[in-house]
């Protein structure tokens, strides 16, 4: 592990980074569940979700086909919301039940959606999501969506799931491509990267959850190191945790930049988990790793 402008972020971490499994073709989107001990996450390329448990040194497949899964959450039922690239969908499914799983939301006024890619559950039961087109099929080899997966809407958003099940645009415009989001612990902000622009937003959110007027909260437009904003995830004292610009930088709910950590291999995603909620899960390239902090993540179905 290396650490780069150590405003504090070393007083926060515990030893370096250990290995838990690699081979893949792209990992994103972990998840700790907690019920099962056990993290899950995407192989995108792959079109696979595999499941790691501690003390092993490969995974399991969850499940597969995954419609090219990327990030994923828990909902206040335990069950496991993800969205898919390439079924261009927020599913849900009984998290004992891989194989069986429900539809949420899959267009919008009539067009399908571009490839969901990021997702938060409210206390409320309401779920937030962000659309970007990275699922698109533009000849990547291999590819993170489905063959011939073509947009249809011609903008990148943020959406609501109501606790209802009624689907709502929360955000239509500002964004090239709408990546990591995350709630701050008391859910008052909620936070929006756009990996495009190399920025992460920050959103008040008022009663009705509909977000306020935002502000730039980190920018890495003119940082020269390796990465953009992508997933993200807060801790219980608001610190905001981030993969991008040269690794997983670490900011305080008032702005303050405490720092970042690269590895080996540049992670795309993060989750908090374990025992105590205290391991930073980070997937990245073809492996997965871990690393032991001195600070507990924000627990997914918790609030």
């Amino acid at each position: 592990m290396r650490i780069e402008d150590d405003n504090g972020i070393s007083g926060l971490l515990k030893g370096n980074e250990r290995k838990l499994c690699g081979g893949f073709g792209f990992t994103e989107g972990p998840i700790w569940v907690a019920s099962d001990s056990a993290l899950v996450f995407s192989d995108i390329p792959g079109n696979t979700m595999y499941r790691w448990r501690p003390g092993r040194d490969e995974a399991d497949v969850y499940r597969k086909p995954s419609g090219w899964s990327n990030g994923m959450t828990l909902d206040g039922s335990g069950r496991l919301v993800v969205c898919e690239h390439g079924g261009r969908r927020v599913s849900r499914g009984e998290y004992a039940r891989p194989s069986e799983t429900v539809s949420l939301a899959t267009a919008w006024a009539g067009k399908r959606l571009n490839s969901p890619n990021d997702v938060v559950v409210h206390s409320s039961g309401a779920i937030f999501f962000t659309d970007p087109t990275y699922g698109m099929d533009t000849g990547r080899v291999p590819a993170f969506g489905s063959p011939g997966q073509t947009q249809e809407l011609d903008f990148q958003g943020v959406y609501q799931i109501a606790a209802g099940g009624a689907l709502e645009l929360t955000i239509a415009e500002g964004f090239s491509q709408p990546n990591g989001l995350a709630f701050s612990p008391d859910e008052s902000v909620l936070y929006v990267g756009d990996s495009q622009e190399r920025l992460i937003w920050r959103y008040p959110v008022g009663a009705d959850l509909s977000p306020g007027t935002r502000t730039l909260f980190v920018d890495q437009r003119n940082d020269p190191r390796r990465g953009a904003p992508d997933g993200m995830k807060v801790d219980s004292d608001g610190r905001l945790w981030t993969t991008g610009a040269g690794g997983v930088s670490v900011h305080t709910a008032e702005g303050s930049y405490l720092g970042v950590f690269e590895m080996d291999e540049h992670a795309a995603n993060l989750t908090f988990g374990g025992a105590d909620f205290s391991t930073l899960f980070l997937t990245a390239g073809t492996s997965v790793y871990a690393v032991e902090t001195l600070v507990r993540g924000s627990v997914p179905g918790s609030r």
